[in-house]
């Protein structure tokens, strides 16, 4: 058979669940790239990845048996050794020739061709494509190498090694197996299904014939996203049948669906009682515990049901549901054990035992970090025209929850079980809610802390941690960030910008370094920490589809008001829509070149030493646009202040028509240098538009 859909399969011990759907797709695009490489593929479409909790699968369309035949040319050896000064082949030639099988008579048609420095002698040959049957085993063998798997194991008395034991192996090329043998296992055509539901060891007719024979006795949906959908199918169906919503759930699906290879959706219920304590912790432990799926009212209220996923479909649930509830009943349980113990203290008489939490060994421990956090979100509402002790009281509890036995036993719970707590304490809302909020955003996507109480505390706590690390030398390096600095430092400025709050970061890192203990910060920490941010937001302007030459003009700028950087770049755009705007920017780079001559500071033009009435016209046009440009730039209308600039457009291109820059007078020069100095610090308030060019 030429050309015929080809399946492959591994069946395994269970395989972890987080990492099913990276590693069934890998293992099917590599499977796929190593038969592409082999010119074994008839067509790019069509292929099908499986990966259940036992399995890893592929079915690939038009797989042929053997590869076209190919030329190959390759390089036998310098002209000079090859041939004798009569054109002869030389005994070094007919020697490789030899080792290689070519027959002399292919003398004639090797090709001379200029290699380097020196001539050569190439032979083209036709080399028999591969085989499936002769490649198919390497292949696998290279997919499996390629698979995402930081740990493998190893079973029986063989050496093979894999992320589970691997018991099956299944290669068929339409109904025919394909030789081979990986993992210490040969190829054949049998499969087995989900373990209780199954009709036991499957054989597989044929590649094509793979999902629905796996489907029809062996009761196991094998794609994966075939899976998940019917999954999700299932649990809309019942949540709307109950009259509720699933809430956000992607995450648990996915998870879900690597648990399971025969999903059927049960309602179970537990007592109305737990309902007293926070929501939050009983989702929490539902989700992540159990993989149960919470149900909510239509206001987001936790409702006493949930949804179970189970792997197996049976005519009377009623042992799965008992049991489920059964499971689910002490976990809630402790949960409330939790929330009523940890109410017997206030969050305030939770304080010293922070002293006993280190933070970092030369940082020093939680409540030293408390009392820096106080100070910091305290001088951040200030500027803020914010309620300053509300943002101090907040910042000095925030922590405060990380010596509960809720978080110590949810360690996701930290900030949101504190509010709970600062309300029980007596605490406003305003301070409970900064309480809660001050780790937003948490990631890519996440909602901000509301408010300028607990957005000043926010900034306090990412701040602080920024500052301590960047000042010790931990600075993220590659992909290593083990304090999670880029993710703090991409919170700030969403906070700054989107907000948006008058902010100056230079200050803020100021403010936030002087509450460290002298001699814990490094010197000149932080110019390096403004630049990591500067890049960040380089980074996430980037993400967010910025044309990059204008954010490079922006930010060449060092801007420390990161919350101004989308007006400025709005700015910028218009400018570049300006018909002078090609023009002025290839004269601003021009300049920047002409500048970089100068020697020492500039000062202002002499307009006594000024001799062409170029360079005189191009004196009065800045004299009467400079304040105007100051005005523009100091009241945030930066579209105004780049207009100015253009309408000096014809000056400064009759400046350089007209005017000899390095004349050989040496005051004439260098007033002409202070000229184009002054004109450069004009240009460059907004932007450097020299970047645009």
């Amino acid at each position: 058979m030429s050309n015929a859909t080809l399946l492959v399969e591994l069946l395994t011990e269970e395989l972890p669940p987080k990492a099913l759907p990276r590693l069934g797709e890998t293992f099917a695009m590599k499977i796929r790239e190593g038969l592409g490489a082999r010119d074994l593929l008839l067509a790019n479409e069509g292929m099908r990845w499986f990966a259940s909790p036992r399995r890893l699968a592929v079915t690939i369309p038009a797989v042929a048996t053997r590869a076209p035949a190919r030329e190959v040319t390759e390089k036998l050896m310098p002209v000079a050794v090859a041939l004798d000064a009569d054109g002869r082949p030389t005994p070094a030639l007919l020697k490789k020739m030899q080792a290689k099988g070519i027959p002399e008579s292919a003398v004639a048609s090797f090709e001379r061709r200029v290699d380097g420095k020196a001539e050569a002698l190439f032979y083209t040959s036709a080399v028999d494509g591969a085989t499936l049957a002769g490649v198919l085993e390497t292949v696998v063998q290279e997919a499996i190498k390629a698979l995402p798997i930081p740990k493998v194991m190893r079973w029986g008395d063989g050496d093979a090694t894999f992320v589970r034991p691997v018991h099956l192996l299944t290669m068929l090329h339409g109904g025919e197996v394909v030789p081979g043998r990986v993992l210490d296992l040969d190829s054949g055509r049998l499969t087995r299904g989900h373990r209780f539901m199954s009709r036991g060891e499957i054989e597989i007719a044929s590649a094509d014939a793979y999902e629905p024979t796996l489907m029809a006795e062996g009761k196991v949906i094998a794609h994966f996203g075939d899976r998940r959908a019917d999954i999700e199918t299932q649990l809309i169906e019942a949540a709307t049948r109950e009259n509720a919503s699933l809430g956000e759930y992607a995450d648990l699906l996915d998870e879900v669906t690597a648990l399971v290879e025969h999903p059927t959706v049960y309602v179970g219920e537990f007592e109305a009682e737990f309902l007293a304590v926070p929501q939050e912790c009983l989702i929490l432990t539902m989700r992540a515990n159990q993989k149960y799926f919470p149900l909510f009212d239509t206001n987001g209220k936790l409702l006493s049901r949930f949804l179970i996923v189970s792997n197996m479909r049976v005519a009377d649930p009623a042992n799965i549901i008992t049991g489920n509830q059964r499971v689910v009943r002490p976990r809630l349980s402790d949960a409330r054990f939790f929330f009523e113990q940890d109410r017997k203290q206030t969050l305030e008489s939770r304080l010293p035992r922070l002293a006993k939490v280190v933070y970092h060994n030369r940082i020093g421990n939680q409540l030293e970090r408390i009392e820096r956090l106080e100070a910091l979100a305290g001088k951040i509402a200030h500027r803020l025209g914010a309620d300053v002790a509300a943002a101090r009281r907040a910042a000095r509890l925030a922590k405060a929850d990380l010596v509960t036995e809720m978080v110590g036993e949810f360690p996701e719970l930290q900030g949101v079980i504190g509010r709970y707590y600062a309300l029980n304490d007596g605490e406003g809302e305003v301070v409970a809610d900064a309480v809660a909020e001050h780790y937003r955003p948490r990631f890519a996507g996440d909602a901000l802390p509301r408010g300028n109480v607990a957005c000043a505390v926010s900034l306090a706590d990412k701040l602080d941690a920024m500052v301590g690390f960047f000042g010790i030398g931990m600075v993220p390096t590659g992909d290593k960030d083990p304090f999670g600095l880029r993710r703090a430092a991409l919170g700030v400025l969403r906070i700054l910008i989107e907000s948006p709050l008058p902010l100056d970061l230079g200050e803020l890192i100021g403010d936030c370094a002087a509450g460290f203990k002298p001699g814990i910060l490094a010197d000149g920490f932080d110019t390096q920490l403004l630049d990591f941010m500067l890049e960040r937001l380089r980074n996430l302007l980037r993400d967010e589809g910025r044309p990059q030459a204008a954010v490079d003009a922006v930010l060449a700028q060092r801007p420390s008001r990161v919350d101004l950087v989308p007006l400025k770049l709005a700015a910028v755009l218009d400018f570049q829509k300006m018909p002078e705007a090609e023009a002025l920017t290839a004269a601003n780079k021009r300049i920047v070149n002409i500048l970089r001559k100068a020697e020492g500071a500039l000062p202002d033009a002499d307009v006594t030493l000024l001799q062409e009435v170029a360079e005189k016209e191009l004196f009065n046009q800045i004299v009467v646009a400079e304040p105007l440009v100051r005005s523009h730039f100091e009241n945030g209308n930066y579209t105004e202040s780049l207009t100015v600039l253009a309408g000096l457009r014809n000056s400064v291109d009759r400046f350089f028509d007209e005017v000899m820059v390095m004349a050989e007078e040496p005051l004439i020069r260098r007033n002409r240098l202070a000229l184009l100095a002054q004109l450069a610090g004009l240009m460059k308030r907004v932007a450097d538009i020299s970047r645009l060019s």
